[in-house]
């Protein structure tokens, strides 16, 4: 068994999660659910980056303390997470205790061995805010290729990195002003002395082969020795032989993935340094987005190495998310928060989506909402949960209890034979290829029903034996698939479990199949993705109507009004009564590419029993209504008397129709 400590990036405790963080965070937790599922011991820490000058002058521009800010914005971040089912061991904050005493302590093992030095430097000073300014708040020309507007740390468009002195016509991001340069004693670490160190960790296969290239520039160039100290007034920790001086937020930050760590511990009584002393046998890995591989690949190995402290075993940098093909934009109405996705939107979809794009590269990520939901609804609704909607029924119908014995032992034993491929995709983070090699498995599993027809089959008392069996072969192969497929959809895959009765905790618990034992009554998984909603993500929220006038309704409508609905041919495949309820029905229909479920008024007319099989007519893009039974896809279309004693009588096309086949 593997011990595997593992991070993601600290999110800034200055404003809202957006769909940018959550991409990683997402990356990071299928990677340690699939982990954990594969029966690792592998944890998941990170923290609140809640130091430095944003965080002090907001707090100021809302007359409010830091501390008050921070612990807003941690509320905020932790909903967030928890609506994007992140499953973190802990999460602390680097304005924590236990954050101050462990940077203060590796400052002091640096300081002592050397690496730390001391120097005036020629600093950025705004008279008009009477502050010095940190680098991220000068802004001007880059240096090297001269685009405008660049922070004083380093350039979005070339990756050039500098100093704000080295800016072309720098101004104050906090008053707008041309600051002034003042000299004041700053502290440094050495990172030129660990250079030959670094060489030697690379070699080792700890980055991508992107990130290597970089570094070999970067090194090209000569480590330059990195400034570590910020001048008062600076919100952070203050340094111990330093007074008035505070560390730089980018050295204590990453400090806070210990810091985190420590608390876990000290809460369940783990060896704290069993996971970070230099000789340690267990894991460590860093998630990160690209535009912080220089902190996290040179400085944080560095100051770990030099402090006495264990190198990570990898780090992982992924490339930056863009919706619709276009940087995340508040302008443009691409800038999407985590909130406002999920108050639209369950989670698993997006996170299957990003699952699908993310490789193990640095590439992009493209949010295309229209490909978002024609992805999603192929896949999850049209493949997955398509094998056990229509399947479920069939075992219904014979009792509840699957059948003794697989009729296709090759097929389940062909699935198996994928695991340890599958598995190594996950480890590899190349979930694209996973997603692609899953979704050729769940159309291997749909070819098998429909060729087998277990619908037909069952219209015939004696053959119903067959029936159920090709049913139970079904509902196995989407355990198979729903249980690989659980770090990335786990509310999905514990509603499955629930459904099987069987637990989804282990990777290999599918190598037996579930066979002769009963399974629950199907209750829909998951639901298709509606565009309108999906592009209501990029649309400012609507303003309050006015009231509206009483008006009678119309006695007629036009064209355009009935072109609108969207009916299709719909077969019953399942039909139940439901508890609670003596008016309701609930069906589940087949609209050939996957299936829907309707509850429908019509007990009083029908017995279940009666509509199995049977056609109808269903409108299909009628909004899902939420129950309490649970959630009606659409509305299956009766003709009723001018009375109650006129009874309902349900729609139906001529014989010939197929499901999914439009009504025009």
């Amino acid at each position: 068994m593997r011990r595997l400590l593992v991070t993601s990036a600290l999110p800034y405790a200055n404003g809202p999660l957006h769909l940018g963080h959550i991409i990683e965070v997402v990356q990071t937790d299928i990677w340690v659910r699939f982990q954990r599922l594969r029966g690792h011991d592998c944890l998941y820490v990170c923290a609140e980056d809640a130091h430095g000058t944003p965080i002090m002058i907001r707090a100021q521009n809302e007359g409010i303390t830091p501390e008050a800010l921070i612990t807003r914005m941690a509320g905020e971040h932790q909903q967030d997470y928890r609506g994007f089912l992140i499953r973190h061991d802990q999460v602390h904050s680097t304005h924590s205790e236990e954050n101050r005493r462990i940077v203060c302590a590796m400052y002091e093992r640096l300081r002592d061995a050397g690496y730390i030095a001391r120097r005036p430097v020629r600093q950025a000073f705004d008279e008009q805010a009477n502050m010095f300014l940190p680098d991220r708040y000068v802004k001007g020309q880059c240096p090297r290729c001269g685009t405008a507007d660049q922070y004083g740390d380093s350039c979005e468009n070339c990756g050039a990195t500098y100093t704000p002195a080295d800016l072309v016509n720098p101004v104050s991001a906090v008053t707008g002003t041309t600051p002034v340069w003042r000299e004041s004693e700053h502290l440094f670490f050495r990172l030129g002395a660990f250079e030959e160190m670094l060489r030697g960790w690379l070699e080792q296969g700890a980055l991508q082969a992107q990130v290597r290239a970089k570094l070999a520039e970067w090194f090209d160039a000569g480590l330059m020795d990195w400034d570590i100290s910020r001048d008062h007034p600076y919100f952070g920790i203050e340094i111990p032989d330093a007074p008035g001086k505070y560390f730089y937020v980018w050295f204590d930050a990453p400090i806070g993935y210990l810091a985190s760590f420590r608390a876990y511990c000290d809460r369940t009584g783990t060896d704290f340094d069993s996971y970070l002393k230099p000789d340690s046998p267990h894991e460590l890995y860093h998630f990160i987005g690209k535009d912080i591989s220089y902190f996290h690949t040179l400085f944080w190995p560095a100051v770990l190495h030099g402090a006495g402290y264990r190198k990570p075993s990898a780090v992982y940098v992924h490339g930056f998310l863009t919706v619709d093909g276009q940087k995340m934009s508040k302008s443009r109405g691409t800038f999407i928060t985590a909130k406002r996705y999920l108050e639209l939107l369950p989670p698993e979809p997006l996170r299957y989506y990003f699952a699908a794009k993310l490789g193990n590269g640095l590439d992009d990520i493209d949010l295309n909402l229209a490909d978002f939901v024609a992805r999603v609804n192929s896949d999850i609704v049209g493949k997955l949960v398509n094998i056990a909607s229509r399947c479920a029924g069939f075992v219904a119908r014979s009792g509840g209890v699957l059948a003794p014995k697989l009729p296709d032992e090759a097929l389940y034993q062909a699935f198996l034979a994928e695991s340890e491929m599958i598995a190594g995709l996950y480890d590899s983070r190349d979930y694209s290829a996973a997603m692609r090699e899953l979704m050729a498995l769940a159309d291997r599993a749909n070819q098998y029903v429909d060729h087998h027809k277990p619908w037909a089959l069952a219209k015939d008392p004696a053959r119903a034996a067959e029936a159920l069996a090709i049913a139970t072969q079904g509902v196995n192969l989407f355990r198979v698939l729903i249980t690989w497929l659980s770090p990335v959809l786990p509310a999905i895959a514990e509603k499955a479990a629930a459904f099987l009765g069987s637990p989804i905790d282990r990777w290999d618990s599918v190598r037996e199949p579930l066979l002769g034992r009963p399974i629950k009554a199907y209750e829909p998984l998951a639901t298709r993705l509606e565009r309108a909603t999906v592009e209501a993500l990029v649309q400012p929220a609507p303003a309050a109507a006015a009231p509206a006038k009483a008006a009678e309704s119309p006695a007629t409508i036009q064209i355009q009004d009935f072109a609108k609905l969207d009916l299709r041919v719909a077969r019953v495949v399942n039909a139940s009564t439901v508890e609670g309820s003596d008016k309701l029905l609930r069906l589940v229909l087949d609209l050939g590419d996957h299936t829907r479920t309707v509850f429908s008024g019509i007990r009083s007319a029908y017995a279940p029993e009666q509509l199995v099989d049977r056609h109808v007519v269903l409108v299909a893009n009628l909004a899902p209504r939420k129950m309490r039974f649970g959630v009606s896809e659409g509305m299956v279309l009766c003709a009723s008397g001018q009375d109650d004693a006129g009874g309902l009588f349900l729609l139906a096309p001529d014989s010939g129709a197929v499901a999914g086949m439009k009504v025009n």
